[in-house]
């Protein structure tokens, strides 16, 4: 019962686990980029378009401002468009798509995922210039890429997730740092020229954050490996244990760091995982079904008092979780 994943470094190709994009022209200017100033072979735009002000969007214009001549910002809030505005995060706002994108030669949409597969379905394809560069940082990818690649020929859409967040939203807690040294996937569409991947790499390099490059339906598999099964286990965690907490209140008296680091994710934005989670049923699913296994498992040896056979399910974890965190410290 014994996992061996963590055993070989050499293993990941074979595990078809996501790499750093390779683009060493890119990598070689990355010092130079992040110094900011429009470098030559960097990333630069005379006009950007970022539709969604809220943290991501908002670190996302904070971040490329030194690499941008204009930014327009569109978002259905006028309050928010007028604190982006006063705080210099975007030049210019509107709540009309047609009028901030259509002059833009690079789109960032930082809207919730199914906000975005709808602009990009119905809407953002008759506005856009030809060869704009079209990139989403939505948490799922397939339905978002699939929907790119629908969009009319000369569009330069790529999709993209940063792997970063806050636990404050909103545009208020925009920072310029936010992507710096976090992973950043992009994932190819049929509206991927190799331009458009090359200029995608440099902006994701532009923000400070690593570029990788992977398959949506594996991007998909991944993070509800990762991120939504763990949010689903911290929610039904927090729901059994509220009712026990109704039985007897020394439930939440005794509660203390344990239970709080497992319970985070529970206070997750509702809506935001809702469109997460319908957006990747699949995946989430079959992680579930495994779960289920992984606990039917440990019932069975608790109920057996089979301490032997609970050592070897529990002692793999322990020592993956271990290793997963040297893995971390190892990182620049």
């Amino acid at each position: 019962m014994r996992s061996n994943w963590w055993r070989k470094q050499s293993d990941d190709k074979r595990r078809n686990i996501g790499k750093r994009a390779e683009a060493r022209p890119y990598w070689c200017n990355c010092e130079k980029l992040h110094g900011g100033g429009l470098m030559s072979g960097g990333f630069s735009a005379k006009h950007l378009a970022v539709v969604g002000l809220g943290l991501m969007g908002g670190s996302l214009a904070l971040a490329l401002r030194p690499y941008v001549e204009t930014i327009t910002g569109v978002d259905r809030s006028q309050e928010t468009l007028e604190y982006a505005l006063a705080h210099k995060i975007v030049d210019h706002g509107t709540n009309d798509l047609k009028a901030g994108v259509e002059q833009a030669d690079v789109v960032l949409l930082a809207a919730p995922v199914r906000t975005i597969i709808s602009i990009v379905h119905d809407r953002i394809g008759a506005y856009l210039r030809s060869n704009t560069l079209l990139v989403d940082i939505g948490s799922t990818k397939t339905d978002i890429c699939n929907a790119m690649g629908r969009l009319p020929i000369g569009v330069q859409a790529i999709g993209g997730h940063p792997m970063t967040g806050k636990e404050s939203s909103g545009v208020e807690s925009s920072d310029a740092a936010l992507y710096k040294g976090r992973p950043f996937v992009l994932c190819a569409t049929r509206r991927t020229t190799p331009a458009a991947r090359l200029r995608a790499l440099s902006l994701v390099e532009a923000l400070g954050a690593v570029p990788y490059e992977m398959e949506a339906a594996r991007h998909d598999r991944a993070v509800a490996a990762i991120s939504h099964l763990p949010y689903l286990l911290s929610a039904a965690l927090v729901a059994t244990v509220a009712q026990e907490g109704r039985e007897d209140d020394a439930v939440w008296n005794l509660a203390a760091g344990g239970f709080r680091d497992m319970s985070r994710l529970a206070a997750s934005d509702l809506n935001m995982m809702r469109d997460i989670l319908t957006t990747n049923t699949t995946a989430v699913a079959t992680l579930l079904a495994h779960f289920r296994m992984q606990l039917a498992m440990l019932e069975a040896m608790l109920i057996s008092k089979d301490e032997e056979h609970l050592t070897e399910l529990l002692l793999p974890a322990r020592e993956a979780r271990l290793t997963w965190v040297k893995h971390l410290e190892r990182k620049p």
